[in-house]
């Protein structure tokens, strides 16, 4: 990966990049290989290499993704890599204007579908999984009556955790037994 740092998305041509479904599961398919071609992830995501080959650049465009150093002796493979370790998309930056609304709108929801389609293939897949695995996935729920304050406050702690772990596989071998595990917290004020 080219930097551990997380970017926090405010350009709109930027986020409207990142909410189209196929460029989400680019992206999610790039991290999760790290390095690889447009041919490889065409693969993927079932798509013709071509219409990957777009969709790569326009991430590429906007800082997404980067090229990546060539991993084999074939000059005429692109390879690709994330270009950012994470990035954060934040209702107050878009709520200036009804188009950037909408935008921001757009891209949490297809994000969300995005997870619920993740977990229940996991759900389904899971009984594949080894004990160890299946032990130590989670699911969690909590009710708290807080403030917005406080509740800025748990998602400022609970990203650092999350960070803490990340920078931990990053800097760790690729060891047996690692896999990508996909963790994901939601903080939202609710009435009955």
């Amino acid at each position: 990966m080219a930097t551990d740092e997380s970017r926090r998305v405010t350009e709109l041509d930027t986020l409207k990049a990142l909410a189209h479904p196929l460029r989400l599961r680019l992206y999610r398919a790039l991290y999760q290989a790290r390095t690889a071609t447009a041919s490889q992830l065409a693969d993927q995501v079932d798509e013709a290499v071509s219409l990957v080959s777009y969709h790569l650049r326009k991430l590429a465009i906007h800082g997404v993704i980067e090229e990546a150093d060539r991993q084999s002796a074939d000059g005429r493979e692109r390879w690709w890599q994330v270009a950012l370790s994470s990035f954060s998309v934040r209702d107050q930056d878009f709520r200036d204007a009804p188009e950037r609304a909408a935008a921001y709108s757009a891209f949490t929801r297809l994000a969300f579908r995005e997870h619920v389609e993740l977990y229940e293939r996991y759900l389904d897949e899971q009984s594949a999984w080894e004990q160890e695995w299946r032990s130590a996935a989670f699911s969690s729920r909590y009710l708290a009556r807080l403030t917005a304050d406080e509740l800025r406050q748990a998602g400022d702690e609970l990203g650092q955790v999350l960070k803490k772990w990340q920078a931990h596989a990053d800097a760790a071998p690729d060891a047996e037994g690692r896999e990508n595990v996909v963790l994901s917290l939601y903080g939202f004020p609710t009435r009955p």
